[in-house]
């Protein structure tokens, strides 16, 4: 397949001088498509004419597998390449045929939140105070994020004027995706956290900046980057000593699957999270084997005790 390989090349050159691909997807393609080229050569492939659907799905599906199998985004974009490819092949009367036309890619294995228990939960929030202006600042943060299973996102764009008062209730207004507003209740451990750093902590932060509307500021005054939330939710689970991996979305699911657990409804936790179809949020239902066998005990009426 020497005249294939010079395809490639022409292809890829193709990409950076007529279409100005960046190098990473230039990178990125030349890789998926050299893959592809040396698969072809071992199922005896000797022009890119001989690549039928049947063959092109059968190599799609054999990435999914072996010792090192391909996650479902890399699977995404290299057929995304070999796409592009033998489109251009035929567009430049290298090929008859366009056997990628028709062929998807395998849809990805269901991947459950990953939440963490109540204790663990609990270890991590505690792992975050300290005294001083940035430990305040974090326990707030954290408590925020998991008293409203808020986005990183939407937490970092909170202005200090986006808390109501409803009687003995305060709530946020959320901004989340495609500019839609939500109001979320905000729990007593985290307004105690929140006025702890609007008081000792935000007026010490914002004296190093030139003032700002957000909420939580970094220690220039500067409002507080989605990077920095991720380090401040690693560097409180390292000193927790919580092994698994934790991310402000960790706290989003766990928001979630603790309301599940203590029996709010999918609706009503699809509307706290904001989520704008049911089906998002039903992924949160498939709660563990032993939630499950505590609900079954102690709900069904013919239950083993």
């Amino acid at each position: 397949m020497k005249e294939e390989l010079q395809y490639i090349d022409w292809f890829i050159d193709d990409l950076r001088v007529v279409k100005g691909a960046s190098n990473h997807t230039l990178s990125n393609y030349s890789r998926d498509l050299e893959r592809y080229r040396e698969a072809m050569i071992a199922a005896g492939i000797h022009h890119w004419n001989d690549v039928t659907d049947a063959v092109l799905e059968t190599y799609i599906n054999s990435l999914t597998q072996g010792e090192r199998p391909l996650a479902a985004s890399s699977i995404a974009r290299s057929l995304a390449a070999i796409r592009s490819f033998h489109r251009w092949l035929r567009k430049e009367n290298l090929s008859s045929a366009n056997p990628a036309q028709h062929v998807r890619a395998p849809k990805p294995g269901l991947r459950l939140p990953k939440a963490l228990t109540v204790a663990e939960t609990e270890e991590l929030l505690m792992a975050a105070r300290g005294e001083g202006a940035r430990p305040i600042r974090d326990a707030a943060l954290l408590e925020l994020l998991y008293a409203t299973g808020a986005r990183v996102s939407e937490v970092v764009s909170l202005s200090v004027d986006d808390f109501y008062e409803y009687g003995d209730i305060t709530v946020v207004r959320l901004l989340g995706k495609g500019g839609k507003e939500r109001m979320v209740p905000v729990g007593k451990y985290a307004m105690e956290a929140l006025d702890a750093y609007l008081t000792r902590s935000r007026p010490t932060l914002a004296a190093a900046g030139k003032g700002t509307h957000y909420l939580f500021l970094n220690l220039r005054g500067g409002v507080l980057s989605r990077q920095s939330v991720w380090e401040i939710i690693r560097k409180a689970a390292e000193r927790a000593g919580i092994t698994k991996e934790v991310s402000p979305h960790t706290l989003r699911h766990s928001f979630a699957t603790h309301l599940l657990e203590g029996g709010a409804s999918v609706r009503e936790v699809q509307e706290l999270l904001g989520h704008a179809s049911v089906t998002t949020t039903q992924v949160y239902t498939r709660l563990s084997p032993q939630t499950l066998q505590e609900v079954y005990r102690s709900s069904h009426p013919r239950a083993l005790t």
